[in-house]
């Protein structure tokens, strides 16, 4: 007799792996031009740095132990400090908890707040990130378009005055994620008093906030309301392998999260935790070092955006790249950016369809473009092979 096989939780039901983490799979290619990723750049991260703060955590045995579930205290302080000075009001540390990068308080927290069934708003497009684990958290998902400035907030007030009630929205509010455009500071008041007047809880996601080109980031949504929880990382500004992200939010969310990351994994990693907090309290190196990242993404930026308009002219509407590591295209001819994939592979670039992106719209004249691993005569290049493949 065949053993009988256990069953798996009908939640994996609505899982599915992500498009672009399979796309990823096919373009490892030495030939290929990928714009596809969503990768910071290997180069420009302060490997040797690292290793110093590394060797100083190292240096004391005892640093090797477990440490709080809520994070390193010293790094708590640190990152009080700064989201102190980004939201101009106080931020206490109990108001600060650490994660195993930004997406774990992401997935920490649609188990605090969401039951089965509750609303949760997105964007539309996505990110993908955020579809997946309000997914899995078993949540009925709405989306807002985003246009020029971001979510529509005024989209949101419509289906709210239909009766709907969400438990969240979810913003990725600067340089978004796959859309390139960053919420303004008109429709960030808006949102947030839709938030205090209607009583739910606004994510506001901000891996990018730091890497703007021309000038600084609006000032957090957080800074709005209390119903805000930010949240953020380093993977963006110093490296992803240190795994340190954060959110700041009400001492009682906080409280929760530290139950559930309890349960999920103890604590971060305390080595990796001190390596972050040494590096976020160097402020003169720090400075010079985004400043520097900066200066390359937005070279790499402006390079993208003017060869797409240059070779697809009138084919294409393409965002402004005003910070980040995206931009999104959408053709106005017809294109249909799934269909035109395998030639473009073929061709020797990579790229995502917006379909990836998609919730409620179909996105199928769209792609998403990543700049930030390619320097700029490499970046003309894949757009001149995008060229050949779409025939222009």
């Amino acid at each position: 007799m065949s053993p009988i096989t256990p069953p798996l939780a009908r939640r994996l039901d609505s899982l599915q792996s992500s498009a672009i983490r399979d796309l990823l799979k096919l373009t490892a290619r030495a030939d290929i031009i990928s714009l596809a990723g969503g990768l910071p750049d290997a180069e420009l991260m302060p490997r040797d740095r690292i290793a110093t703060a590394a060797a100083a955590a190292l240096s004391d045995r005892s640093r090797l132990q477990y440490t709080e579930s809520p994070g390193w205290g010293p790094l708590r302080e640190v990152l009080a400090a700064r989201e102190s000075a980004a939201l101009g009001r106080p931020v206490l540390v109990d108001e600060v908890f650490v994660t195993h990068g930004s997406q774990q308080a992401l997935s920490l927290l649609s188990e605090v707040l969401l039951d089965p069934g509750a609303l949760v708003v997105v964007e539309d497009p996505a990110y993908v990130g955020a579809l997946q684990v309000f997914r899995a958290a078993g949540a009925r998902i709405e989306a807002v378009p985003v246009d020029a400035e971001g979510m529509r907030v005024d989209a949101l007030r419509e289906l709210i005055t239909r009766g709907e009630r969400p438990a969240v929205v979810h913003t990725v509010s600067n340089f978004h994620n796959p859309g390139g455009v960053t919420l303004s500071p008109r429709r960030r008041g808006e949102l947030a008093e839709l938030a205090d007047t209607h009583g739910f809880w606004i994510i506001e996601d901000d891996p990018y906030g730091e890497l703007w080109f021309d000038q600084p980031s609006p000032v957090p949504v957080a800074n709005y309301s209390p119903n805000v929880i930010r949240l953020s990382s380093v993977s963006k500004i110093l490296a992803p392998t240190l795994r340190v992200g954060w959110m700041v939010a009400p001492a009682q969310v906080c409280r929760a999260v530290e139950l559930l990351k309890q349960g999920a994994d103890l604590c971060g990693s305390a080595l990796t935790q001190q390596i972050a907090a040494d590096l976020l309290t160097d402020t003169d190196w720090l400075t010079t070092h985004i400043d520097a990242v900066r200066a390359a993404y937005g070279i790499r930026a402006k390079a993208l955006v003017g060869a797409v308009r240059h070779r697809f002219a009138d084919r294409v509407v393409t965002t402004d790249a005003a910070g980040g590591m995206f931009v999104w295209v959408d053709f106005t001819d017809g294109t249909d950016t799934n269909a035109l994939l395998p030639g473009a592979l073929d061709a020797g670039v990579a790229y995502v369809p917006g379909s990836a992106f998609a919730v409620t719209t179909d996105y199928s004249h769209s792609m998403r473009l990543c700049f930030t691993t390619s320097h700029a005569d490499v970046l003309t290049e894949a757009v001149d092979r995008l060229a050949r493949a779409a025939r222009v």
